[in-house]
């Protein structure tokens, strides 16, 4: 697929189940990764499944991702750090590349990875090994799991240690399965609310 054909892939995408009046809006910009040549069938694979089955998992408990797409690029600097490029502060923005940075992913073959880096939201997608709704409370959805790390403000804290860790990531497997099983969105809706003013004083700073 071409880099013209990908950005016009229409933003109705977004919308196949509407989203109630009461619904709280959160703007997501999508980064595709230059430099990843990620597959066709990657690409595909995104639009048709992971990203859609996300949207349909938050609109069901009253959440609205706005997405808008563009261009962008994970770059190494010379320590090895990730630079990003086509980064917005006024969002979160859902990175999607084949796999993740070596300095944060220690080759581990991580699906995905959510962190407040250099004053972005980011949440990083591995193509590679990100997968949609699986297993209730287990494995659930690369794109809801690291979004929720975003809007339950993990990404603002340190990452703890050992069980600390484990307990994060299964607090969060369990909002996603409520949403995507259950349509239970009460908790998530209210934190989306109050992440979304956070998302405008960003911009505002």
């Amino acid at each position: 697929m071409t880099r013209r054909g990908f950005l016009a892939i229409p933003a109705w995408i977004a919308a196949d189940r509407p989203a109630s009046p009461a619904a709280v809006r959160v703007p997501v910009r999508i980064v595709i990764d230059q430099r990843a040549a990620l597959r066709p069938a990657q690409v595909a694979y995104f639009w048709s499944k992971l990203w859609p089955q996300a949207v349909a998992d938050f609109a069901a408990g009253g959440v609205r991702l706005e997405p808008t797409v563009a261009e962008g690029e994970v770059r190494r600097s010379p320590g090895s750090r990730p630079v990003f490029m086509g980064v917005d502060r006024a969002a979160v923005n859902l990175v999607v590349s084949r796999d993740l940075p070596m300095l944060w992913d220690h080759g581990q073959g991580s699906s995905g990875i959510s962190a407040r880096y250099e004053g972005y939201d980011l949440c990083l997608i591995a193509l590679d090994f990100a997968h949609p709704d699986q297993v209730p409370f287990f494995s659930v959805n690369t794109c809801v799991h690291e979004l929720l790390h975003a809007i339950l403000l993990d990404i603002y804290q340190k990452h703890p240690a050992g069980v600390a860790g484990q307990m994060r990531e299964l607090r969060i497997d369990w909002y996603a399965t409520r949403l995507w099983l259950f349509h239970d969105g009460a908790f998530v809706r209210e934190a989306a609310r109050r992440y979304a003013a956070r998302l405008a004083t960003n911009l505002r700073g």
